[in-house]
């Protein structure tokens, strides 16, 4: 497996392992997204001539990927997505040590993200990698919360890493 700065040529798969991915919450209680809508490709540009997508290959296939942004001055993940044939390989733990290691590089004292709270891929996953649930989390956090609220997108807090 390898991990490196998405491309361009990238862009195309992002979509396909973020669906793909989604199948993995089928069985759950949120198992509504593994149908739902995905980030369409147009999204991606931006967060990847910003230097904040990773993906991962495993035999050359595009396996997986993170987008981060700058949030409110923290490095903030958006999303971790690795597709459905290719979980439990550590390779969003490779993702993850990835975008955190440019994190510290780039000078950030924090890591913020939102995500399910009862998911065990979610936020027991964060939390084993030094992620804290925020009880009440800062206003812009809160915000974010508030919107996937909006979309359906239920059971989820946020945390954070001190970097």
């Amino acid at each position: 497996m390898r991990v490196r700065l998405a491309t361009w040529d990238d862009i195309p798969a992002l979509p396909q392992i973020e669906r793909s991915a989604g199948e993995a919450f089928r069985g759950t209680d949120q198992a509504w997204i593994a149908d739902d809508i995905v980030a369409e490709a147009d999204a991606y540009p931006p967060l990847i001539e910003a230097g904040g997508v990773w993906v991962a290959e495993e035999d050359e296939v595009v396996a997986g990927f993170i987008s981060t942004q700058p949030v409110a001055g923290a490095f903030h993940i958006l999303e971790l997505a690795v597709g459905h044939d290719h979980q439990r390989k550590g390779i969003g733990r490779a993702l993850m040590d990835a975008a955190l290691a440019e994190a510290r590089r780039a000078g950030y004292r924090t890591a913020t993200l939102t995500t399910f709270r009862g998911i065990p891929w979610n936020a027991p996953f964060y939390a084993r990698l030094g992620f804290e649930l925020l009880d009440a989390p800062p206003t812009v956090l809160a915000a974010i919360l508030a919107e996937e609220a909006a979309r359906g997108l239920t059971d989820r807090c946020a945390m954070r890493l001190a970097l």
